[in-house]
């Protein structure tokens, strides 16, 4: 099941934010060391915040996926949304929960009618989600090279945008 999360999934929410970050730390631009020692009233606030959705991929009352998408607010940037944040757990994956948040997310996007195109920045070296992006219609505009420093191993991003 897919839903829009709200400040009641707060708990969840973290357990599976704190997961992703942990598991797969080249994938975000926050760690997990930092974002463990967010409180819980933190992860209320991200879901309660206007212009953001973050949509979860539950099985029954688990939670085995996130992703958020949010509206820019600011004038000159008001034509576009943002993917950020996704995530399904790893025995969960190629079961098609990542395809589904990602359709609900650019629905979402779809209805706010001021809404052009929707950008994301994905891994260069994650080829699943790459694919995943690109059947969804993404298509890379640049290449962010080493993007993410982790020790001493760099990491690029791929900017991908879906014009609507």
């Amino acid at each position: 099941m897919i839903r829009l999360l709200n400040p009641k999934d707060a708990g969840s929410f973290r357990k599976i934010r704190l997961e992703a970050l942990k598991n797969h730390p080249e994938a975000f631009s926050t760690s997990f060391e930092e974002e463990q020692e967010f409180s819980l009233e933190s992860f209320e606030e991200r879901l309660n915040r206007n212009y953001s959705y973050t949509f979860g991929a539950f099985e029954g009352e688990k939670s085995i996926g996130i992703v958020t998408m949010y509206v820019e607010q600011r004038a000159k940037l008001k034509h576009r949304a943002n993917i950020v944040g996704m995530y399904i757990s790893q025995e969960k994956r190629r079961e098609g929960f990542g395809r589904s948040l990602m359709l609900e997310a650019i629905k979402k996007a779809k209805e706010i009618e001021r809404v052009e195109q929707i950008h994301l920045t994905v891994t260069s070296s994650n080829e699943a989600a790459k694919k995943l992006y690109l059947s969804l219609g993404f298509q890379t505009y640049a290449v962010d090279q080493n993007a993410l420093k982790i020790g001493h191993t760099y990491f690029d991003d791929e900017l991908m945008v879906l014009k609507m």
